[in-house]
């Protein structure tokens, strides 16, 4: 078998980066891996919130901790103008979780997510009452929004599993954010959208039946290495099952390089989106789904061509 070197082109998927740009108030925001900004202009939600992306040499031989300017200037790059209610932990591996607390602490909001989530955030001193536990399946409200956390699974292999069980305080070894509690994370909007944030690529089978989103932002980091059948379950017990219209794919890119700098897919060695993409693109036309990667930094509206803009009221 011939071994891949180097990394997949995103230039061979340019015409992917095609989302339609929010022309009102309401639009989300792609900032790399599992990071989304919903907003309406009044109110927002964000999922993990992860700007410090520490270089791999950190991580695999340091300690890590949130780097407060690229947090800044992150947020700053967001300018949403909205407040901020909930940063939603998908899981607690450090590429997800790791300046979930800081961006709470910042923006006054609430930290959102699982035991795990809470214990990261008392390692960061958030108060007790910014730490919202969820119950699973159970609609928590957020401003105009509504979360409803669905029990998930990480995509294989989980290099750090289990859950954490003590406040963790940076700077620690990556290994200290094991993945915790895994979700599948459904947010509605009261103008009308429905979305599911699937933060990594595990799933649940039969999880999300019953459950309604438009769209679906699904990760796909390691998907490459999970083989076609796994590819294949993942699309049914995911974008299927909640009868999604349009797929955005995120978690792709390499999350050890900063976000000042253009993004790139992870390499090969560690995953093979080019796998991916003719597997999910394939299952995509066959569905009759729009298939799209996100731009960073861009204020989109999926909804707009996947029901119909007049249906979006905000």
């Amino acid at each position: 078998m011939r071994i891949k070197i180097g990394r997949p082109d995103l230039g061979g998927y340019a015409g992917r980066f095609d989302l339609p740009p929010a022309a009102g108030p309401f639009g989300v925001t792609f900032f790399g891996v599992a990071g989304l900004l919903f907003t309406d202009g009044t109110d927002a939600v964000m999922t993990d919130g992860f700007f410090s992306r520490p270089s791999l040499l950190r991580v695999a031989l340091g300690r890590i901790a949130p780097d407060g300017r690229r947090i800044d200037a992150g947020l700053e790059r967001l300018g949403h103008g909205s407040r901020l209610h909930a940063v939603a932990a998908v899981h607690t591996h450090f590429d997800h979780v790791l300046d979930s607390p800081t961006v709470a602490l910042r923006t006054g909001a609430a930290l959102v997510g699982g035991a795990s989530a809470a214990n990261v955030g008392r390692g960061a001193g958030l108060a007790e009452d910014r730490l919202h536990v969820v119950v699973p399946g159970e609609p928590r409200r957020y401003g105009a929004f509504t979360l409803t956390f669905v029990e998930s699974a990480h995509c294989p292999p989980d290099r750090f599993p289990g859950v954490i069980s003590a406040p963790v305080v940076p700077p620690v070894r990556a290994s200290a954010y094991r993945c915790g509690e895994a979700w599948s994370i459904l947010a509605g909007h009261d103008g009308g959208r429905t979305a599911l944030v699937q933060g990594s690529a595990g799933f649940v089978p039969g999880a999300l039946d019953g459950r309604e989103a438009d769209v679906a932002f699904i990760g796909v980091g390691g998907l490459g290495g999970c083989g076609e059948a796994y590819l294949r379950d993942y699309w049914r017990h995911t974008v299927r099952a909640v009868g999604a219209r349009r797929v955005v794919l995120i978690h792709w890119d390499d999350f050890f390089r900063p976000l000042d700098r253009p993004l790139r897919a992870l390499p090969y060695a560690g995953d093979d989106l080019d796998l991916t993409m003719r597997v999910l693109g394939g299952l995509a036309g066959r569905d009759g789904v729009g298939l799209h990667l996100p731009t960073l930094w861009r204020r989109s509206d999926p909804w707009e061509a996947a029901c119909g803009s007049s249906s979006w009221s905000t």
